[in-house]
């Protein structure tokens, strides 16, 4: 071809610096080649890689719109027009996958078949002769080397023929390689254009092919059905457009109802409590011991169903069972980590769980819905109809007074009668519905009266009749449990038992009878009740001292006796069996009233430890003040009968010197009458 130009076969023999410098601007021409032809390949490849990819595609999309009409989907029922429109274009999509493949065949053939070739074996070639001719070139330049150092004596005609042996060698390799290599760079020149417009002429011949068959499958019923196809989407995209609306204008209105409920406490007075709730459900922390002394908290979603109540954790299918909740017992607990925490004991006590809400509000309506599950409310026809009278009757028969020191200023215990303590321990729930033997035949109002006032705080930190002492007694110093020298701190230092405990306030109230320790459990469950109608969840703590000769609650900052219960005057104590944390002691006195009927009243505590323990330190302190008081009269006996028996002694001591002395007198006047 004209313009080319060659390299000159013909001055190959010769190898001058001439012909080496036209042989360096052909390899950089070839490198360039080279360099070209492999980005064309690689760009060349990702067509045919694309096509390969859109017809495994496209076949695929075929293949899962056929399968439509298998699926079962949750929220979709059985749409047979939607099912034959697929499978139309499940149809045409096979077609076309059809074309596609067609077309990548064509690809592989007509365009990457030249250019692969021109790239693996002529470049490759080039690349060959070319390290070929290179070693060529060495090696006869050794042989040229040696020969030149050839001796001029004669006597080495052996290595002399060698020598020369070698540069013919050399020299025609040399010369038959570099004529090969020059013909292969020569004829590269031809390749180039032949390698860049093959390639070419074929991917647009296949393009071209793949167009024609294209048209010829899409007919004009295609046409309109794709038509049609489009109306029906636009009016599918109107409806979605008018439901958006609907559901932008939801979510403005939530937003606006719901914004005093973003905050994690919202304010009482602007969000109330519903207490008339039966079912309840969101997301509670609950406490979880994770050694003896370490526990850690969870955040799970809870909800009650029925009487029972469920959690589930995120993720989760469905919910399990934490406990029944019939008949059990819930109240608000202070723990120490944690706020808005309330405790649900079960029915027979051997579960318990201890939750968190998120808000006082949740809280309070957690602890109302299973106070109201807890008596079965759920089960009636207007569950919270009959909620909302139940919860108005509680609060109108439960009214707590705000003043504590009058009720204990005309309660004060005497010490006149010491009628024998009872223990017992609990068989039912404070709130549950199934009553004791007991009260089976007692019924709740011969415990309790109805609007019986309700005391919930410790108001006097000492009374006035122990101060006056103090200051009569003119002594300033306090011992450690807050009572004055002389007062009587000192019957405890001789106490044989000092045990202290601590505990928690809840509530006292007045109470009918102290006959049976299901007193105690009938004021637990009113005080409870109260407290968490009318939202008291502060409990004073003291130190509960037990002596042989009283109970003190102590304050444990100032050391102070808050009340002071002579041990005489508490004739039943009991703690509950299910929530061992609570128990409770009757106190009464034999004067107060006017017509003389005797003060009873019921003290209710919650304490750390076990409260069995505290009633047994109780009942033992009972029992060795009996023992002590036995002793004490058996002793006082004991000196009567010596006192007696030292005044008989004296008697007749006195009766034997009267006779003694009424002898001598005898005598005397016998001896005179004689002298006379």
């Amino acid at each position: 071809m004209p313009g080319i130009d060659k390299l000159p076969i013909e001055e190959t023999f010769e190898d001058s610096p001439q012909t080496r410098s036209l042989l360096g601007v052909f390899e950089e021409d070839a490198a360039a080649i080279s360099k070209y032809s492999q980005q064309l390949f690689q760009a060349m490849h990702r067509i045919y890689d694309a096509q390969n990819e859109l017809s495994a595609a496209t076949h695929l999309t075929s293949k899962l719109l056929k399968e439509y009409e298998k699926q079962r989907f949750p929220l979709c029922c059985d749409d047979e027009v939607m099912s034959s429109t697929l499978q139309q274009f499940a149809k045409v999509i096979d077609e076309l996958s059809s074309c596609h493949a067609v077309l990548s065949t064509q690809l592989a053939d007509a365009m990457m078949f030249p250019i692969t070739q021109f790239k693996e074996r002529d470049l490759k070639e080039i690349l060959t002769l070319k390290e070929v001719f290179q070693i060529a070139s060495d090696d006869h330049d050794m042989a040229i080397n040696r020969y030149s150092r050839l001796s001029k004596r004669r006597d080495n005609e052996k290595v002399k023929g060698e020598v020369m042996e070698d540069v013919y060698t050399s020299r025609k390799k040399q010369h038959q390689t570099m004529m090969h290599y020059f013909t292969a760079l020569n004829t590269l020149q031809y390749k180039k254009k032949i390698s860049l417009l093959e390639p070419l002429l074929g991917y647009m011949q296949a393009q071209i092919s793949f167009f024609k068959l294209g048209s010829e499958n899409l007919t004009q019923q295609w046409e309109d059905f794709l038509t049609d196809i489009g109306t029906s989407v636009q009016n599918v995209r109107r409806e979605m457009a008018g439901e958006v609306d609907v559901m932008q204008q939801t979510i403005q209105d939530m937003e606006q109802a719901n914004d005093l409920l973003y905050m994690p406490d919202p304010d009482p007075s602007l969000v109330p409590v519903n207490r008339n709730l039966t079912r309840k459900a969101g997301y509670l922390n609950t406490r979880n011991k994770t050694g003896l002394v370490s526990s850690s908290w969870d955040r799970q979603y809870f909800f009650t169903q029925g009487g029972n109540l469920m959690s589930q954790a995120r993720g989760d299918v469905a919910g399990g069972l934490v406990m029944d909740i019939d008949n059990c017992s819930v109240m608000a607990v202070d723990c120490e980590d944690r706020r808005f925490c309330f405790q649900i004991t079960s029915f027979d006590g051997k579960k318990v769980a201890i939750l968190q809400a998120e808000s006082r509000k949740d809280c309070e309506e957690w602890i109302a819905t299973i106070n109201n599950i807890s008596k079965r409310i759920y089960l009636s026809e207007n569950p919270e109809e009959i909620a909302a009278r139940v919860n108005q009757s509680a609060l109108e028969a439960v009214t707590p007074s705000p003043s504590f020191q009058q009720r204990h200023e005309s309660m004060r215990p005497s010490t006149q009668g010491r009628p024998q303590a009872a223990r017992a321990s609990s068989v039912s729930s404070a709130g549950s519905e199934t009553a004791s033997p007991a009260l089976s035949v007692l019924s709740l109002d011969a415990l309790v009266a109805p609007n019986t006032p309700i005391q919930f705080d410790i108001i006097s930190p000492v009374s006035e009749e122990d101060a006056g002492q103090a200051k009569a007694a003119g002594q300033g110093r306090t011992n450690p449990f807050g009572e004055s020298e002389g007062t009587p701190a000192e019957e405890s230092e001789g106490s044989i038992l000092h045990q202290l405990f601590i505990a928690r306030f809840l509530g006292c109230m007045e109470v009918r009878n102290a006959d049976s320790s299901d007193v105690i459990y009938e004021t637990m469950r009113q005080i409870l009740a109260a407290r968490a109608i009318h939202n008291i969840f502060r409990m004073t703590e003291s130190h509960l001292l037990v002596t042989c000769e009283c109970l003190k609650l102590i304050d444990p900052q100032t050391q102070v006796t808050r009340l002071r219960f002579p041990l005489s005057s508490v004739v039943l104590f009991a703690s509950h069996q299910e929530n061992k944390r609570l128990f409770g002691f009757v106190l009464q006195t034999a004067e107060g009233r006017v017509d003389g009927r005797p003060i009873i009243v019921c003290y209710i505590f919650e304490s750390n430890n076990d409260g069995e323990k505290i009633c047994d330190s109780v009942g033992l302190a009972k029992q060795i003040a009996f023992h002590s008081e036995m002793d004490r009269k058996a002793t006082e006996k004991k000196k009567e009968q010596d006192k007696a028996k030292e005044k008989q002694q004296e008697e007749l001591s006195k009766q034997k010197q009267i006779e003694k002395v009424s002898q001598k007198i005898y005598q005397n006047h016998n001896i005179v009458s004689y002298s006379h």
